[in-house]
């Protein structure tokens, strides 16, 4: 089986890439393998407009068994906790669309502009209806941006717009959006790193989000090696 592995940042994955080094042997081509499994890390960098480019271009020429999206994320439900890792099941364009005079936001199916079910959209959002199927991790409801919220007018305003986000991150949605129109199994993995608030970095707990995230990926990995 072949696994696409995409970051936005080397950083995000760091303790997974160092595992995959100890455990796997590395091809030319940058492909981890071990015993019929392969793994290629693609670091996008940080951003829709990388995803989008990087998984797509990947995916036009690759066909990998499963793409895994590794990363952390900051969550709007205040429900969730720090540390916490999530299966995202759906994911949609927080600000792709226009701000009116009064200062709301109107996206694009508002606007007419695109069809709420135009493929690879369903009902306004990007679905990985297989992954919803899965109980290895609780599953969320992601919101993806271009610029993350830190102001809380425009946090509350967002959080009225789409109630049932409950986590945002920069990547997700344009990861998700390039694997289904390539037809291509996917999962989008996200840890808590910082909740959605007036931005404050000292709040934020980095090295818990990671490590949580890559034990949950390094374990998800193990388990798809073939027995020997």
């Amino acid at each position: 089986m072949r696994i696409l592995l995409v970051s936005a940042t080397i950083f995000e994955i760091a303790p997974t890439l160092n595992w995959l080094e100890e455990h796997f042997q590395v091809t030319d081509g940058g492909t981890f393998e071990n015993n019929g499994l392969g793994v290629f890390p693609l670091v996008t960098g940080v951003g829709l407009a990388a995803t989008a480019f990087h998984v797509g271009q990947f995916l036009a020429i690759n066909q990998p068994g499963l793409s895994i999206n590794a990363g952390i994320a900051g969550a709007m439900d205040k429900d969730l906790r720090l540390g916490d890792v999530l299966n995202v099941v759906s994911e949609r364009f927080g600000d792709l669309g226009v701000e009116e005079a009064d200062g709301r936001f109107t996206d694009l199916f508002e606007l007419g502009l695109m069809e709420k079910d135009a493929p690879p959209f369903s009902k306004n959002r990007l679905w990985n209806r297989a992954s919803e199927q899965a109980d290895f991790l609780p599953a969320a409801h992601g919101l993806s941006v271009n610029k993350v919220h830190g102001f809380p007018p425009s946090i509350e305003a967002i959080r009225a717009k789409y109630p049932d986000a409950q986590l945002e991150s920069m990547e997700g949605a344009a990861f998700f959006f390039a694997c289904l129109l390539a037809k291509v199994p996917f999962l989008e993995i996200r840890s808590i790193s910082n909740f959605v608030e007036a931005r404050n970095r000292e709040r934020w707990d980095l090295p818990l989000a990671i490590n949580n995230l890559n034990r949950t990926l390094i374990a998800l990995l193990e388990q798809m090696i073939p027995p020997r």
